[in-house]
């Protein structure tokens, strides 16, 4: 499952990471000038380099609202901090207001979302919705610009470039970096209305697949026969996937089960589902002849398709992303600023390390191994084989039947944190103080992490639990988000400087996850969990699947910037042919079936606007650690260096991993690997 990105978290990301633009001409070359000139009269000791860096960049941001020429130099020379000290405590009293205002809406956003995300918050009614999407934070920018403290905030903290924080930032102290990530917080200058659209536009996204079920029980095959005869709701994709997944096992039904799945997912991709089955058990339905039928007679009934709902939220959020370019002349696609500022990773070497893999002689090594163990050609779902797991020798039920007993209720995973915590090496005492700040609770839809954004304010576990507890599904889920809970815990409390608190980009808290949720049989008593040859085959077939579904994700936001105009009907037809092509390219040499476009299910392309390339950096990253924690004697250590590693914050990804593990991000380590043990 993903982080979860509410909208305060995307406002907020959005705020911290773009660099610095020049909005207008208001102030002059003359003007900075004599602003400099001012401010190194009234203090001399003051470093003049970076006073000067400072200061062009408020005179970037200057608006006619904000005051004169005059009222530049005299901001500019009243507010600068020259003595450290003096600087540091300024910083100090910066991070405090921040993660004040950011709690304290946070807290708001999570209380008005309730009704929407959780069950047992009573049934949303309409206006539910609509409130969901509002944003506390989505002015808050503006009100700072308002009030001088954001040109304060940049004039003594100023942003450095990608490249000046990967050369500069190796001889940075902690505390020159928390002042490098200060200097991101208002570092562009977007109407609040504006960011308010986004946000609204995001959540009636995210709603919208949240809520995407299909009735598994009512689906029949060609012969009226039942598959699933036991209520079943799964959520497209992540249930859906995950029942494909389940089905690897020794079942009855099986191979069926995923054949019919496959067929659903297509209906679900190419639009022509019928709308009446989504989220509804009024009806039967038969995905291969597509005919709905209802009724003691079962007669069959017309019932239209979705009406390319699926990809009418995607031209929404584009949409929304475009109101955000023309405030970005420096970066004026999110394409640019999800790779350059979010991920700080760049796109083309993004695109290098997938492809790389995709291509790679142990891939195809790994893809005939799953032939001879399934015994068949393969198919195109298997891209989600799960044998490699040791869980896949068990049913489903039977692990169900185990995880239903332990987690009735979602308050019973959340008192058994810390004894999880402890199987994996933490002492009693961190163990308990780790779970003293992770709320665990019922979702509505597949499960995510929502970080603690203060330190007053607990990280939350969301996962499905049916009214007879937590499935094997839920609990799957749970143990990866509880993975980012304790990295997003410790990346806050145990952290020297709040604005260093978390990771480099979303990768690197699914590296935590996929840690954690690795080692999901492990917590239920099947013992130690390591870095085995299964595991490292598992890996890297999950991360040929993942790196796909990546660059399909990738090469539609470029379509949709190459077609701004595209009616909904282009895209959902460019999507099936970026997907076709990419699975031809990388997909069809492997598993078959030519111009399959599978590879279009993921949910999070509708909600999520480019957060899917987070996950196979997440499961490179999260392989190197695996690397590197295996030379830990004890689970003890293991702990240790587990928390030694995400103490280090909000670093850039190259830093960060050669602080972490000595080497930059790469794949040569699974590849390598993966050949050693072929």
């Amino acid at each position: 499952m993903k982080k979860v990105t509410s909208l305060l978290i995307f406002i907020a990301i959005f705020m911290m990471t773009c660099p610095t633009k020049a909005t207008n001409n208001m102030i002059s070359e003359s003007t900075i000038q004599q602003a400099l000139s001012a401010l190194s009269q009234a203090q001399p000791q003051a470093n003049m380099h970076l006073a000067e860096r400072g200061t062009r960049q408020v005179a970037a941001f200057w608006q006619e609202a904000d005051g004169t020429a005059n009222d530049f130099i005299q901001l500019v020379r009243t507010y600068y901090v020259a003595d450290h000290e003096d600087r540091q405590q300024l910083f100090e009293r910066l991070s405090f207001i921040l993660e004040q205002c950011g709690q304290s809406a946070d807290v708001l956003n999570n209380t008005l979302q309730e009704p929407t995300v959780l069950i047992g918050k009573g049934e949303p009614i309409a206006i539910d919705w609509i409130v969901s999407g509002y944003s506390p934070m989505a002015h808050f920018s503006e009100d700072m610009f308002a009030n001088k403290l954001a040109h304060i905030c940049v004039l003594n903290f100023p942003a450095y470039t990608l490249d000046e924080k990967n050369t500069l930032g190796l001889q940075w102290t902690r505390l020159e970096w928390a002042y490098a990530r200060m200097g991101e917080v208002f570092n562009t200058r977007i109407p609040g209305y504006v960011y308010a659209h986004s946000a609204q536009t995001m959540n009636q996204a995210e709603n919208y697949i949240s809520n995407y079920n299909v009735m598994m029980h009512c689906v029949r095959n060609e012969a009226g026969q039942a598959l699933w005869t036991e209520p079943m709701a799964l959520l497209s994709h992540w249930n859906l996937r995950d029942e494909i997944k389940s089905n690897y096992a020794n079942l009855p039904l099986a191979h069926e089960k995923q054949e019919m799945i496959y067929q659903i997912m297509l209906r679900i991709i190419q639009q022509d589902i019928p709308a009446c089955v989504v989220n509804s058990d009024d009806y039967l339905w038969q995905p291969y002849s597509n005919l709905v039928r209802q009724g003691a007679t079962l007669e069959i009934q017309e019932c239209e398709a979705e009406p390319n709902t699926r990809y009418q939220h995607i031209l929404n959020i584009f949409h929304a992303m475009q109101q955000l370019d023309v405030y970005r002349a420096d970066a004026p696609s999110h394409v640019l600023r999800t790779f350059n500022e979010d991920l700080e990773i760049s796109q083309e070497e993004i695109r290098y390390l997938f492809t790389t893999l995709l291509q790679s002689d142990e891939v195809r090594a790994v893809a005939e191994i799953i032939r001879e163990r399934l015994g068949r050609e393969l198919r195109p779902y298997d891209i989600w084989y799960d044998g490699f797991k040791s869980r896949s020798i068990l049913s489903e039920q039977v692990l169900t039947e185990q995880t239903q007993t332990r987690y009735p209720t979602a308050i019973a995973y959340e008192k058994d944190i810390a004894r999880m915590l402890m199987d994996f090496g933490f002492d009693a005492d961190k163990a308990h103080d780790i779970q003293s700040h992770i709320v665990v609770e019922a979702a509505r839809g597949s499960g995510h992490a929502r970080p603690c954004v203060g330190r007053n304010q607990p990280a939350r576990l969301r996962t499905r639990i049916s009214n007879n507890g937590m499935d094997y599904k839920g609990y799957n889920i749970a143990v990866h988000e509880m993975g980012h809970n304790v990295e997003e815990v410790i990346s806050l409390y145990d952290i020297d400087h709040y604005m260093l608190a978390g990771v480099p980009n979303t990768g690197f808290t699914e590296a935590s996850a996929f840690l954690f949720q690795q080692r999901d049989m492990q917590l239920l008593g099947y013992g130690q969990q390591t870095m085995s040859r299964e595991a490292m085959l598992d890996m890297i077939w999950s991360m040929y699947e993942i790196m796909g579904v990546s660059l399909v994700d990738m090469a539609m936001w470029q379509w949709l910037y190459e077609h701004p105009n595209a009616s909904v009907a282009d895209l959902k037809d460019a999507v099936i042919a970026i997907a076709s092509d990419i699975w031809n390219t990388y997909y069809a040499p492997i598993l078959g079936e030519v111009d399959s476009p599978l590879l279009g299910i993921y949910s999070h392309m509708v909600g999520y606007a480019l957060y899917l390339p987070g996950y196979p950096i997440g499961q490179l990253v999260q392989f190197q650690l695996e690397e590197h924690l295996s030379k830990c004697q004890t689970p003890a250590e293991f702990a240790k260096e587990y928390m030694r590693i995400y103490q280090q914050g909000k670093l850039t990804p190259k830093a960060w991993m050669i602080g972490a593990v000595g080497a930059p991000m790469s794949v040569e380590p699974i590849l390598r690997a993966v050949r050693k043990v072929l």
